[in-house]
């Protein structure tokens, strides 16, 4: 299939083909199918962050014993890592330099 040029905002969750406002933190290319696996990543996220938030509010249970938190950054390393395949050098440049993805990743 053909790869066509799409505009991300991980924040907001946007995933557009059409640049608008500030809706182009990242720039990818994918196909079809790449694009749908993107958006189950992000509404994972959401999941988690949902989860997470729930899990703030009891404060008995410390940050490092908490599976919520974990399931967002993992979901999180899994976007970043998306996004860097498919991104063009100016995401691969910016991912690499916030360091998210490790050595091993890239």
């Amino acid at each position: 299939m053909e790869k066509k040029t799409y505009y991300v905002d991980i924040g907001s969750g946007e995933i557009s083909q059409i640049k608008y406002q500030n809706n182009d933190s990242f720039t990818i290319n994918a196909t079809p199918e790449e694009v749908v696996m993107l958006r189950a990543k992000l509404n994972n996220m959401d999941g988690a962050a949902y989860s997470s938030f729930w899990r703030a509010h009891v404060p008995i249970m410390p940050y490092h014993n908490d599976k919520p938190n974990d399931s967002y950054d993992a979901g999180m390393v899994d976007v970043y890592q998306m996004l860097y395949d498919l991104g063009d050098e100016t995401a691969k440049n910016h991912i690499k330099s916030i360091g998210i993805l490790g050595e091993n990743h890239i």
